[in-house]
């Protein structure tokens, strides 16, 4: 297991690369809606998204996101995780792999996947990034419209750039990648 350092309160995402047996995919999948509704429960949960095996791969990654490490860490230490892996470590190959980030790192690369083409990602970001740089000056603009001066210019920028930051972490970029995610890893 690897572990990045988080600042206090900021979103952290556990990546976790299963590769069940080709004969235990049903089995695996209610196994995966069974843990699933069991992580929910632990404090700090946010949200979970499954990236299931593309054109001849054979890993599913799981993305959990909860409110802090230490809130993450409890869940997979938990006695209850510890359960479920047990009643499937029968079908997967190579046992349970995962890894705990923060920041942006898990927009591209989860272990155990083959990277996307560097070309893919930046059509991707900048299909993503274009339209909020258009559209959030323009919806900021009556606040910033009276502004003047270099103070109130960095500032008015400050603020676009962290709404549009903001927009890619925790709306845009966790839905965008999984929507295209065929396109993207194959």
């Amino acid at each position: 297991m690897e572990t990045t350092p988080a600042p206090p309160g900021e979103t952290v995402t556990g990546i976790i690369v299963h590769q069940p047996r080709r004969d235990a995919y049903d089995e695996y999948e209610r196994w995966l809606l069974e843990i699933r509704e069991a992580c929910k429960r632990f404090p700090g949960y946010l949200s979970t998204d499954v990236i299931r095996p593309v054109d001849g791969q054979d890993t599913y990654t799981v993305i959990i996101r909860f409110a802090g490490v230490e809130q993450l860490k409890a869940w997979i230490e938990s006695e209850v995780r510890s359960e479920f892996l047990h009643r499937i470590e029968h079908a997967l190959e190579k046992g349970d792999r995962y890894v705990i980030q923060t920041g942006l790192d898990f927009w591209f690369a989860p272990p155990a996947a083959i990277p996307p083409n560097r070309w893919k990602q930046f059509l991707l970001t900048l299909s993503a990034i274009f339209p909020l740089t258009v559209i959030v000056p323009w919806a900021l603009s009556p606040l910033l419209g009276g502004s003047q001066g270099v103070p109130a210019l960095l500032l008015g920028k400050l603020l676009v750039a962290a709404v549009i930051v903001f927009l890619m972490v925790y709306l845009i970029m966790p839905r965008y990648t999984r929507l295209v995610a065929k396109w993207l890893y194959r």
